[in-house]
């Protein structure tokens, strides 16, 4: 364990010594913010107390933001050919990994939690469902949790940032969009297949108050799914080196 808080507080210090962590916090911020308080189907215009905008813009910027954290993780590693240097250390493909997936991990939910003014401020204007305020912010780090799996599944095929940008934007639009459109298409068990892969409609049911067992399972695996792919293409590349 000890291994892996190492190489997250060294991830954690790139971000911010880049300013990108600071980037990614404010942008996120002001993104979140006009779109809770200012613009659409903000809180005022509902006219109740509850943050579902708030989890709805979330939803979406989150989406965008966290490929483009999760883009160098592994592809700057290979490009700068630091990888192999610290793989030569007492250091495993999945101690990386995880380290790395926790920084990340970390600086969405710091974000996150720079958003409880929010939910204070909602509160003190009328009666809030805080379980289900509470459960959002659950689905809204599950939800994170997924994305940077795929983030740093894609970053370690390639050592090209922009092309991991683009890769885990690619498979994530299909669980965030995709799945759930043709789920609509489809009947009888494809149709329900489709509707299970898509990760809207778990998010949706964790934000509605509801923690199920079977959301739980799909979340962990599809972390797990993502962690072990660039498991695997990090060792099977370090075999052929």
């Amino acid at each position: 364990m000890s291994t892996i808080w190492i190489i997250t507080k060294r991830e954690l210090r790139s971000f911010f010594d880049s300013l990108l962590a600071y980037f990614m916090i404010i942008a996120f911020l002001v993104f979140t913010g006009l779109f809770t308080w200012i613009i659409g189907r903000h809180i005022f215009m509902m006219k109740e107390a509850s943050l579902q905008s708030f989890f709805a813009v979330a939803y979406w910027a989150l989406f965008i933001f966290i490929p483009a954290l999760s883009m160098k993780l592994i592809a700057e590693e290979r490009a700068s050919g630091t990888l192999e240097l610290i793989l030569s250390k007492p250091v495993s493909d999945l101690q990386l990994v995880a380290g790395k997936f926790l920084a990340v991990f970390l600086l969405v939910t710091l974000s996150l939690a720079l958003t409880l003014p929010y939910y204070i401020t909602v509160a003190s204007i009328g009666p809030i469902d805080h379980g289900a305020t509470i459960t959002g912010y659950i689905g809204l780090l599950l939800m994170s949790a997924c994305y940077i799996s795929i983030g740093i599944f894609a970053s370690s095929i390639t050592g090209n940032q922009i092309v991991a940008f683009l890769m885990a934007l690619f498979i994530g639009i299909f669980f965030h969009l995709i799945f759930g459109l043709l789920a609509r298409y489809f009947p009888g068990i494809i149709g329900n297949t489709l509707n299970y892969l898509s990760l809207s409609t778990h998010y949706e049911s964790v934000t509605r108050g509801v923690i199920d067992s079977k959301d739980l399972i799909y979340f962990f695996s599809l972390i797990s799914l993502g962690l072990f792919g660039a498991v695997t293409v990090i060792a099977k590349r370090n075999l052929t080196n």
